[in-house]
């Protein structure tokens, strides 16, 4: 039997940005370091959360950071990305939220204003969410060695009846829902930061899902197979690492998919696809075809829901891999994320 370290795989001599920005990069290293050492043999596809069982009852877990740069941006600020960031990674895994615990690294010299805005913006996204704050932890640095304020949060939630959501359970011909439309977060971040001569009224998506995720388990309860937040790295990152995990293809209506046009503009300036920008209140979910009629009106439906759609299908060809049809006829490939190009998005 193999030692955990012959299995380590990751041999890149830097870390470098790109290993955060949840494309190829991160998955190298997460799957060929960390995997092999910390996660024990048999680990299966990772997710947004783990499950875990404790004297027959069963949780979910999960944990993120937030390094987001600005601060405070169009439509939120890191205090509320990161209270909704792990609300919607266990509502995502087929789990309420249901406690927090947080832990601030501040860097010395950080005005106390600053950091009352953010604990009172996390209050409010706990109390939207329905989730509360049960502890946490501070560290303060030098200055110049935090870039103002990182922040962590772990969250356990409660498991929703009837709903089982795993990578295997996706079939040909299930269909493929998203909430609504995307690349708001990722561009804001960079309007926000001025580095593009572009006016827009664009304001970050970041909210919790867990409304619309409830809606959907009402509507589709066991026809739902697999869902995912598409944060770093976009929705073209999570629908590869799902092609990948499930075996099965998958193949994506261009036209069918939402994106504001001021997305659409900034993403063409740029060089950039909107399948790769982050998104931080949005949601995939595969169904199964027999409930996908019911699932998109339930989602339609919901406050927020309005423009959900169904974007895709899963398919048997081409194993593995994500493609787009264009409104032209037209076929092209959709790989990970590749590099940074937006980075401290989240």
């Amino acid at each position: 039997m193999s030692s955990p370290t012959s299995q380590i795989k990751f041999r890149e001599p830097l870390i470098e940005m790109a290993h955060g920005a949840g494309g190829k990069a991160s998955r190298r290293l997460v799957e060929g370091l960390f995997a092999p050492l910390l996660f024990g043999a048999g680990q299966g596809p990772l997710g947004d959360a783990a499950q875990v069982q404790i004297n027959g009852t069963r949780i979910a877990m999960t944990t993120d950071s937030f390094v987001v740069s600005p601060l405070r941006f169009p439509g939120g600020s890191i205090g509320e990305l990161a209270i909704n960031g792990t609300v919607n990674d266990l509502a995502v895994s087929g789990a309420k939220a249901e406690a927090i615990v947080v832990t601030y690294v501040l860097e010395a010299g950080l005005p106390t204003a600053v950091l009352e805005a953010e604990v009172r913006a996390m209050a409010r996204a706990a109390d939207r969410a329905g989730v509360l704050v049960v502890g946490g932890d501070t560290k303060v640095v030098e200055h110049g060695k935090a870039d103002r304020m990182y922040i962590t949060t772990t969250g356990i939630g409660r498991l929703l009846p009837g709903v089982a959501v795993a990578a295997a359970s996706v079939k040909p011909s299930d269909k493929l829902l998203l909430s609504g439309p995307i690349g708001d977060h990722g561009i804001t971040i960079v309007l926000a930061r001025g580095e593009l001569d572009l006016e827009s009224d664009l304001r970050s998506d970041t909210r919790s899902v867990l409304p619309l995720v409830q809606s959907l388990a009402n509507a589709a309860g066991g026809g739902i197979r697999w869902m995912r937040d598409p944060t770093r790295g976009g929705v073209a990152t999570s629908l590869n690492e799902l092609a990948r995990d499930c075996g099965h293809g998958l193949v994506l209506f261009e036209e069918k998919i939402p994106v504001r046009d001021s997305v659409r503009g900034a993403c063409e300036l740029l060089g950039l696809d909107p399948l790769h920008i982050a998104n931080e209140g949005q949601f995939l979910a595969v169904v199964s075809a027999e409930v996908a009629e019911d699932a998109l009106a339930a989602l339609l439906a919901a406050p927020g829901g309005e423009q959900a759609a169904v974007i895709g299908e899963v398919r048997e060809q081409p194993p593995g891999l994500v493609c787009v049809t264009t409104p032209y006829g037209g076929n092209r490939v959709v790989d990970m994320l590749v590099g940074d190009p937006l980075p401290r998005i989240c």
